[in-house]
């Protein structure tokens, strides 16, 4: 039997190996689809992926149609989405943690980091509404330039809302009941207004398991009520209370302004919990009208796609499993500059920046366009100490590459400021950063300084 056994496992890394072969030399079965606004990196075909891709575009028309003129519906990093097509390319890419035994089976995640937005999705996945969490995470993307005066509740409240979306062929079902919070605050006392619109980051209600659930699902029954009788009624009590909060008013006080008499309001709210009739929107796609046939696809190499899940993975901090598909990528192709890039993020997470600077460097090298490599080479350099001009000469690479690439005008400042003396054009460069990322404390006190 251990002689057959060793047979057999010899036998299936033959077969194994010689499978790998076999796709390294035939591609990689991984494609690129680009949407007006998403790019899409999946191996479920080309059907699939521009479907994929039209799909988030019908939802990014969603937000437009929806969220408040403030909304971020463009970030300045790309948006890239990873269309894995079952449960084992899930596991290939999640976050370590869910791959213990026990936890849960994760349909989509969305992750930012200081160059790109990714989403994971996997195109199996179960469930009334399996991409609700990348739609959760994917509003809270889009409320990122209001996220410094939106109250907590209704951040998380209109990320609940948008969630169940449910995007079909013709038309989209917007606002859907979640059946899940609906039972949860049937059971339970509702949180007291004026305590719900003063939850903030550092509040139990925010964090421990208990009252996290109570807090999530009541701002979710909240807005849903809001954003119903707003329409009922042709109302807009939510435009009403924004406008107050960006301006500074105390997230109760607007409250009252925008919405009246707060007992009267918890009253209500209580009411449309205990009747649990919920009322959603069906919006026809018809006035927005996408030809997914026109969507650029292309066939990505076998370096090319292991460079990119190595930077997701990296992204995800599992460094080992990164460093090995970076490694493939290099062996397939040495000079591949994502390749080189996704090991400057290895490098970088892990903290050792000159070897970091050294890919970053290389990938730069290799495409002089890639912003990302640009803008790691310049401020790398300028945390080392090394010639200003070097920093400087990469870093309006940067620009070059991304003119929307915040991070790269508040690095350049500090090298105009702090290696030239330059103070108005410094001073100028972090303008620029706040004016493209409006919502990052970091930049306003560099320009206040």
């Amino acid at each position: 039997m251990p002689t057959y056994t060793m047979l057999r496992r010899g036998l299936l890394l033959v077969l194994l190996l010689s499978a790998t072969g076999w796709a390294r030399e035939n591609g990689s079965g991984w494609l690129e689809v680009r949407s007006p606004h998403f790019t899409v990196i999946t191996d479920a075909g080309e059907g699939r992926g521009r479907h994929v891709a039209g799909q988030f575009e019908r939802m990014r028309w969603v937000f437009q149609s929806s969220l408040p003129a403030s909304a971020n519906l463009d970030p300045a990093n790309p948006i890239v989405v990873i269309a894995v097509k079952d449960r084992k390319g899930m596991e290939a890419l999640e976050p370590a943690p869910y791959l213990a035994k026990g936890q849960i089976s994760l349909a989509g995640l969305f992750s930012q980091s200081t160059d790109k937005n990714y989403i994971l999705v996997r195109l199996d996945g179960e469930g009334e509404h399996p991409w609700s969490t990348v739609y959760h995470e994917y509003t809270h993307l889009m409320e990122a330039n209001s996220a410094e005066w939106m109250p907590l509740w209704l951040n998380e409240g209109l990320a609940e809302f948008f969630q169940n979306t449910e995007i079909r062929d013709k038309e989209v079902l917007l606002g859907e009941p979640s059946m899940s919070a609906l039972l949860l605050l049937q059971q339970n006392r509702l949180i007291p207004l004026p305590v719900l619109f003063k939850v903030d980051a550092t509040s139990p209600y925010y964090h421990e398991e208990g009252k996290g659930g109570m807090f999530y699902a009541e701002a979710w029954a909240l807005t849903h009520s809001l954003e119903v009788a707003d329409f009922r009624d042709h109302g807009n009590r939510i435009g009403k209370y924004l406008a107050l909060t960006s301006r500074g008013t105390d997230a109760v006080a607007a409250a009252e302004q925008a919405f009246g008499d707060l007992t009267k309001l918890q009253q209500e709210l209580e009411t449309y919990v205990r009747e649990g009739r919920y009322s959603f929107f069906h919006r026809s796609t018809e006035q927005f009208r996408i030809d997914e046939r026109s969507f650029a696809v292309a066939e990505l190499g076998v370096a090319d796609a292991d460079a990119i899940r190595a930077d997701f993975l990296a992204n995800m901090r599992r460094p080992e499993d990164a460093r090995a598909m970076a490694e493939a990528a290099l062996q397939a192709d040495p000079n591949n500059a994502r390749a080189h890039e996704a090991m400057g993020r290895i490098e970088y997470v892990a903290g050792n920046r000159e070897e970091a600077r050294k890919w970053y460097g290389e990938a730069a090298a290799l495409d002089p366009e890639n912003y990302v490599a640009q803008y790691y080479t310049g401020s790398l350099a300028m945390m080392a100490g090394e010639s200003n001009a070097e920093a400087e000469e990469h870093l309006r690479a940067a620009i070059r590459g991304n003119p929307r690439f915040a991070p790269a005008y508040d690095a350049l400042a500090a090298v105009l400021l702090d290696r030239q003396g330059k103070l108005d054009q410094a001073h100028m460069m972090e303008l620029q950063a706040v004016a493209l990322d409006p919502g990052n404390l970091h930049y306003r006190l560099n320009t206040a300084q």
